[in-house]
């Protein structure tokens, strides 16, 4: 999907869905957070990563459609902007080979001081290791 650079894999598994066999609709937040870990991850060196953390202050979710059990999703993510303290990530989760969203999102997150869990400034090795949608 266009401008999105990093995507993640999954199978939805059947403690995830409900009676209808329909993601329960918190498990998305779950995938998102699976997917920004390991876009960060990515992005940064183990010495970076030790270095970095950072907490969720806002999400938005919108839903377009349900994933079902045993549906492959591929949750694609991308750093859209880098504030003094906050980083903002788009998302989109579509299944597997397909283009139309299931589900889109914004998620918000501050990054804080590992050592004192507070917010702070964001490093400048995150900024270089991420080429935000716009500054």
């Amino acid at each position: 999907m266009e401008g999105f650079e990093f995507s993640y894999q999954l199978k939805v598994r059947y403690s995830e869905v409900d009676g209808q066999k329909v993601v329960y609709n918190s498990h998305y937040l779950t995938y998102l957070d699976i997917a920004v870990s390991e876009y960060f991850a990515e992005r940064l060196t183990e010495n970076e990563a030790a270095r970095f953390d950072y907490m969720l202050v806002k999400s938005t979710l919108n839903y377009h459609q349900s994933a079902r059990y045993n549906d492959w999703l591929t949750i694609r993510c991308r750093m859209e902007k880098i504030g003094t303290k906050s980083m903002t990530v788009s998302f989109v989760i579509t299944k597997d080979r397909e283009v139309e969203p299931i589900l889109t999102a914004e998620i918000v997150y501050v990054y804080v001081d590992p050592v004192t869990i507070v917010s702070a400034t964001v490093p400048d090795f995150v900024r270089a290791s991420f080429q935000p949608v716009q500054q």
